[in-house]
């Protein structure tokens, strides 16, 4: 089907495509969102690596830099983004080493490090030694090699999943029952990091929080004049941007980090003391990394895979399978995308094991996940293409290979990652809490699987970060596989939720499932065309270059579970065939749309018209 809707005469077009090859300010546009991208994953790779870095060994004099590590993971994300939004799901999704992959590694490092146990940063897991150096610890280097090699398994057990079409089999059965606590707890999971960071200066992250805030929500509408954009044929101009709603995420971001640049030079105190000598320690150790470094696998040394290895990556890529595929069904109800197929979520997965693969063998102490932070920043600006995410990921490659720009990003302050983290992670919780709406509430079963999946979340891996030696089996791996699975709250919420929404009974209204799929899984109630299958296809199906390149073979087993039906390509042909160019409609690959604020006056002229296209992205 073709990239939009017919319009009706005389209307205009409130939609901007904003990154169509006709426009001047197509790249410009780009660029700045893919810089609001970057700040928001620079922010999450960063929270990443603070958290894990102290729970390995004392680092040597010619130990691996902070830099370096940072620009592996920022290399292997980069190639991973860019596999998912041309291979993979195809949706604007950013990668990250996701929280689901930090809890597991701090549990294998700090074991390494024979560690006591305490709650330092508020995430339940295991503490570094108590001394700067343990006895039996073991080097810094080994250590990241046996972290790496549970992300090679993470990045295997993935392709697994991925390539045996079980986690788009289990995504088609997730209700809003599942949904609902699912997202809210990823959301909620992050607030003990958020609160950390945050308290180095409450005043920052405030500020941040307060301009995002208004800039998304009071002025959301405001339209800027300057920013008309002329198309390069014709000389005609599109409507202005919401420019403030649009980078909501980007101008906060860098308003505060300038003001925090000027009180550093004004010398005046405004952070904690004793995570400012952290910051500063981690800050300085990329004054040694080289301005330009092409990263290969086996550099330092091969992933080791131990058993307490294989038990860690295993855990590592069930919960960040669990985190992607709530990722893919909450950015595409964001940005009101057509349902998720089940070949689009199994080749997102499968393109996301690959990045954690090269990560492994590269060396990075974490895989590639979908970031869950970029997709509700996604859908707080409303501003949804696949170029931008692109651009972002050559952004991601370029730092990747140069150590010492990638350390810069070491000096972004530590309030402002907290305030990231509250801002997007708000977004999740909220989207959660709106899929009760199409089940019914009131209902006593269905109170009980909110509650107590959300309960136990919460409870059990607070109970292991204060007792995590209550699991001994005799067996190491063994000991390890059960900590970091019950530490995961998305874990505990995802399975949970999902074996008692199948297993009590219940009716169909109760459950919510005898509403239209396509409202709660996608769309948020506009109108959608008798042409739904071919809106899907437009957005999550491969390239027409592609699909034609693809041999037959392709849809044997085990790669069946990763291209379209038969059933759905004959629709396909038939309505290729029978479907003349429309006016008013983009060709394919080519309309991405910024989103018309949800509620507003021009939503409803849109809806009404039926000109507001679905959502459209770029190849």
């Amino acid at each position: 089907m073709p990239g939009g809707h017919r319009r009706a005469p005389g209307t205009r077009n409130l939609a901007l495509a904003s990154c169509s090859p006709q426009k001047m300010c197509s790249w410009m546009l780009s660029c700045c969102l893919a810089l609001q991208h970057l700040a928001v994953q620079a922010s999450l790779l960063c929270i990443f690596h603070l958290l894990l870095l102290p729970t390995l060994p004392e680092e040597s004099p010619h130990a691996q830099a902070t830099s370096e590590l940072l620009a592996r993971s920022l290399f292997a994300c980069g190639i991973s983004m860019v596999l998912q939004t041309t291979l993979g799901s195809r949706l604007p999704l950013v990668h990250i080493p996701s929280f689901e992959y930090l809890v597991p590694a701090m549990v294998l490092s700090s074991h390494l490090s024979l560690g006591a146990s305490t709650d330092r940063n508020g995430t339940a897991v295991a503490s570094t030694c108590p001394t700067p150096h343990c006895a039996d610890a073991g080097s810094r280097a080994a250590s990241l090699q046996e972290v790496s090699g549970a992300v090679l398994v993470s990045g295997l057990v993935q392709l697994a999943l991925g390539m045996s079409g079980v986690c788009g089999w289990a995504a088609q059965r997730c209700g809003p029952m599942v949904l609902a606590p699912s997202f809210s707890i990823i959301g909620l999971s992050a607030y003990k990091e958020a609160a950390f960071f945050c308290c180095t200066n409450w005043a920052v992250a405030l500020l941040l929080m307060f301009l995002a805030v208004t800039f998304s929500q009071h002025l959301g509408s405001c339209r800027l004049p300057f920013c008309a954009w002329l198309q390069t044929r014709g000389g005609s101009a599109e409507p202005s941007v919401p420019t403030l709603r649009t980078f909501s995420v980007l101008l906060p971001f860098a308003c505060v980090c300038i003001v925090c640049a000027i009180l550093s030079r004004l010398h005046v105190s405004w952070e904690s003391l004793d995570l400012v000598i952290a910051q500063l320690s981690w800050a300085n150790s990329t004054i040694r990394a080289p301005w330009f470094h092409i990263p290969y696998a086996g550099e330092w040394g091969w992933p080791l895979l131990t058993p307490r290895a294989l038990a860690v990556g295993i855990v590592m890529a069930v919960g960040c399978s669990m985190n992607s595929v709530g990722c893919y069904m909450l950015c595409g109800r964001l940005l009101r995308a057509p349902q998720l197929p089940p070949h689009a979520c199994n080749r997102g997965l499968c393109t996301e094991g690959l990045g954690s693969l090269l990560a492994g063998l590269l060396g990075a102490p974490g895989g590639t996940a979908a970031s869950i932070a970029n997709a509700c920043a996604a859908g707080l600006t409303q501003a949804g293409s696949r170029f931008p995410v692109q651009v972002s990921a050559l952004a991601c490659v370029v730092l990747g290979m140069s150590p010492r720009l990638a350390g810069l990003l070491t000096r972004i302050p530590l309030a402002v990652h907290g305030g990231v983290l509250c801002v997007t992670y708000a977004v999740a919780v909220g989207t959660g809490i709106s899929y009760f709406q199409y089940a019914d509430i009131d209902s006593g079963r269905n109170i009980f699987i909110v509650g107590f999946t959300m309960f136990m979340a919460l409870l059990v891996p607070r109970w292991f970060s204060t007792a995590p030696a209550h699991l001994p089996t005799g067996w190491v791996s063994l000991d390890l596989l059960f900590l970091s699975l019950l530490t995961v709250p998305v874990v505990l919420t995802g399975f949970l939720s999902f074996f008692l929404e199948n297993t009590v009974s219940g009716t169909l209204e109760e459950r919510g499932l005898l509403s239209d799929p396509a409202l709660w899984k996608a769309g948020v109630g506009a109108h959608r065309p008798c042409g739904e299958k071919g809106e899907a296809r437009q957005v999550y199906g491969l390239p027409a270059v592609l699909r034609r390149l693809l041999p037959s073979s392709c849809k044997a087993f085990p790669c069946c579970f990763l291209c379209p039906g038969s059933e759905e390509e004959e629709e396909e042909g038939e309505e290729g065939g029978s479907r003349a160019p429309e006016e008013g409609t983009t060709a394919p690959g080519e309309g991405m749309h910024l989103l018309p604020k949800p509620g507003s006056g021009e939503l409803q002229l849109a809806r009404s018209e039926m000109e507001l296209s679905t959502w459209h992205t770029v190849t």
